[in-house]
C-alpha cells in the first residue's frame, strides 16, 4: 500500500568540520533526539532532461525551482518501500511531496506511467513529467545519514551529512554504493530544517561554532562536475584536427589549433 506526505518549511544548510560536527551534536542533546531512520544510508536518484534543463535552472538561482528524486534508505531490492518525491523551493520555503511505494512500482511509474495512486500528489509528478520531456535517471547520490528532531517541536530537525557520493553510470537504487566523493576529508553538511523560527538555543549552538549558512547543493555540485569535464571534453575536440587523410598503413598525423 502506498502512503503519501507532505511537507512545507525552511531548509537551511551549514559546512561543518569534524571538531564542528562533534560539539554540534554534544551541545544539542539534551533538546533533540534521533529521528525513526536514525544513522542511515540514504540514495537518492535524480531525475532530468537529457541536457540537465533542471539542473542549469537551479543553478541560476531562480526564485523558484525544483526536483523529482526517488529515494531509499539503504540499497533497494524489487519489493523495497522507496520514496518519490517532488521537491519545490519558491521565495525560501521548501515544499515537498512524497509518495511510498514498492521499488519496482516507484520505476514502473516514472520511466512508464504505470498509475499507484491516482491522488493530487500524483498529478503534480504528472504534470512535472509532462513539462520536462525526456526526463530520466541521470544522477544517482548517496550519503550516510544522522538525523535528529527536538524534543519539543518535532517540525524542528537537523540532519548531518557525510560520504557524499555520486555517479553517472548504474543509476538506480539497487546497484549498491560507490562513486565520487563531492565532499573533502572531515567534511560534514549540516541541514536545519524548520517549520517556523530556529529555536534561541540552536542560534547559541551556530554562534558559538562561528557557523554560517551555505548554498550547497548535491545534485547541482555533481552537475558542475559533470559540466565541466562535458565542457573541457568538448574543447579538446574541437581544437584536434586530422592534418592528413590516413595512408595505408601508416598512422595519421594529429595537430592542435593554436
Amino acid at each position: 500500500m502506498a502512503e503519501q506526505m507532505i511537507f512545507k518549511r525552511y531548509e537551511v544548510k551549514y559546512m561543518l568540520t569534524k571538531e564542528q560536527f562533534e560539539a554540534v551534536v554534544k551541545k544539542m542533546s539534551d533538546h533533540m533526539v534521533p529521528d525513526e531512520w536514525g544513522n542511515s544510508t540514504i540514495l537518492s536518484l535524480y531525475f532530468d532532461t537529457p541536457d540537465y534543463l533542471l539542473a542549469r535552472r537551479s543553478a541560476e538561482h531562480p526564485e523558484y525551482k525544483e526536483k523529482l528524486r526517488l529515494r531509499s534508505y539503504g540499497v533497494a531490492k524489487s519489493d523495497t518501500k522507496v520514496f518519490i518525491e517532488l521537491k519545490k523551493k519558491y521565495d525560501g520555503v521548501v515544499y515537498k511531496r512524497r509518495i511510498g511505494m514498492k521499488e519496482t512500482e516507484a520505476m514502473d511509474y516514472l520511466l512508464r506511467d504505470r498509475k499507484v495512486l491516482n491522488n493530487q500528489i500524483e498529478a503534480e509528478i504528472d504534470h512535472t513529467k509532462e513539462r520536462y520531456k525526456g526526463i530520466k535517471p541521470r544522477v544517482l547520490l548517496s550519503y550516510e545519514r544522522e538525523a535528529f528532531y527536538a524534543k519539543d517541536d518535532h517540525e524542528f530537525r537537523v540532519t548531518f551529512d557525510r560520504n557524499i557520493l555520486w555517479r553517472e553510470d548504474n543509476v538506480n537504487l539497487t546497484s549498491g554504493v560507490y562513486g565520487e566523493s563531492l565532499l573533502k576529508d572531515g567534511q560534514v553538511l549540516m541541514e536545519v530544517k524548520a517549520g517556523g523560527a530556529i529555536p534561541l538555543w540552536f542560534v547559541n549552538i551556530l554562534s558559538e561554532e562561528k557557523l554560517y549558512k551555505t548554498s550547497f547543493s548535491k545534485y547541482g555540485t555533481a552537475y558542475k562536475t559533470i559540466f565541466q569535464r562535458s565542457h573541457n571534453l568538448s574543447r579538446v575536440r574541437s581544437r584536434v584536427r586530422v592534418t592528413d587523410k590516413q595512408p595505408a598503413g601508416e598512422t595519421a598525423r594529429y595537430s592542435l589549433r593554436a
